[in-house]
């Protein structure tokens, strides 16, 4: 697919059939993932796949956003490691950046997939944090949920000249 085409027709899906998805897949979503551009070049994003039954149904328990996730065919929680990048405006944006590019890569190979946040909400980042054992300084910043999209979505025409201003505002 080609990138424009990925970026104007990319939609949030969060209906899936329940199939698994393969390793090839996963690892084909974390790699658009590591290409994403780093403040600094830090990098300090780190990706914890969560595909476990339970962990799945005990995530969607404590993230609202989340109630899909038992039928999707992993979760990647996408985490920011504060030793790397200190600037924390930085270390979300890398982890953000990760993400999309994380989300245009599932749409690319076929694949439904979300962005549900994690950070800034103490009451989701503690329970992850928990959840996935995750050391002190390796902050949770979102879930992308993915797996095989039972639901399709017509492309949304976003553009809007009223939000462009140029050299000033």
């Amino acid at each position: 697919m080609d990138v424009l085409e990925a970026i104007n027709t990319r939609r949030s899906i969060r209906k899936f059939t329940g199939e698994v998805i393969s390793d090839d897949q996963i690892k084909t979503i974390l790699k658009a993932g590591f290409q994403a551009p780093s403040a600094h070049n830090r990098e300090p994003r780190e990706f914890v796949v969560v595909r476990d039954k339970e962990a799945l149904e005990e995530i969607a328990n404590f993230h609202q956003y989340a109630k899909m996730l038992p039928k999707a065919g992993c979760g990647i929680v996408v985490c920011g490691d504060e030793t790397l990048q200190p600037e924390f405006g930085f270390l979300v944006s890398d982890c953000c950046a990760s993400i999309e590019n994380m989300l245009l890569a599932a749409h690319g190979i076929g694949l439904g997939a979300v962005w549900c946040g994690v950070y800034p909400k103490e009451e989701l980042m503690k329970p992850m944090s928990e959840l996935l054992n995750l050391p002190d300084h390796i902050i949770p910043i979102g879930l992308v949920v993915v797996g095989m999209k039972e639901e399709d979505k017509q492309p949304k025409d976003r553009y809007n000249e009223s939000k462009i201003h140029y050299d000033k505002w």
